[in-house]
């Protein structure tokens, strides 16, 4: 009877752990600044929100019992956590966060951009997650960092606390922001820039890229590697 006792025992802790294992944790930062109006606004987050409800990103999210947010960010001091973290451990769960995303009214216009105090803002909040072993910012944005601190006086910053930042440059007015996002915001191994040419090709982009972060694929993305800039 005592060693049936310890057995359960040992199933319900082993248990318990796999259930607060965490292999990810997500921050989905969507820029807001100026450039975007409000149609872009709502193709943006639209297409984030069905990104996250394809069946192969909601089974790895699922499976990776990952943690996941959402900042909306423009300009100096503006930068606000809009979702908090949520633990994504049921399809239920994280399709109640795309529901989220889809409504999440924007905070902010007319205002500049400011990527490395976005990159600032949001390094605290990884303290929340430490028991997650990957941790990740998936910036969207649409032009170039224009006041503020640059984004790679975060990268030293960025590396330490082992914070990988992915990004989808939206070269709808900047044919050259892929290059910039590669040279100046993305860092950590494997990090990578994947290229809209418009708003209206950012959901089927946000969803590939999404489908590389969360399950590791490979450096080829649809067959288009010349999109991706990739950093080793």
């Amino acid at each position: 009877m005592f060693g049936i006792l310890r057995v359960s025992l040992f199933l319900f802790v082993f248990a318990a752990g796999r259930a607060l294992s965490c292999d990810l944790a997500l921050v989905l930062a969507v820029d807001v600044s100026g450039s975007v109006d409000d149609e872009e606004y709502r193709l943006q987050m639209d297409g984030l929100a069905h990104a996250l409800r394809d069946g192969v990103i909601s089974e790895a999210l699922v499976r990776a019992q990952a943690q996941v947010m959402l900042v909306q960010w423009t300009g100096s001091s503006r930068q606000q956590i809009t979702i908090p973290w949520t633990g994504v451990n049921s399809f239920d769960t994280l399709d109640a966060f795309a529901d989220w995303v889809a409504n999440d009214p924007r905070v902010w216009r007319n205002y500049s951009t400011a990527i490395g105090d976005a990159l600032e803002f949001m390094l605290p909040a990884f303290g929340q997650v430490q028991h997650c072993k990957r941790h990740l910012i998936d910036v969207s944005g649409d032009g170039q960092s224009n006041e503020g601190k640059p984004p790679t006086d975060m990268h030293n910053a960025l590396k330490r606390a082992e914070v990988t930042v992915n990004a989808i440059a939206i070269e709808a007015s900047e044919p050259d922001l892929t290059a910039y996002f590669y040279e100046n915001v993305i860092v950590g191994e494997g990090a990578f820039v994947i290229t809209a040419s418009s708003f209206e090709e950012y959901p089927d982009r946000i969803r590939k890229k999404l489908l590389r972060e969360v399950t590791r694929q490979s450096a080829r993305i649809g067959g288009k590697p010349a999109e991706v800039s990739q950093k080793q």
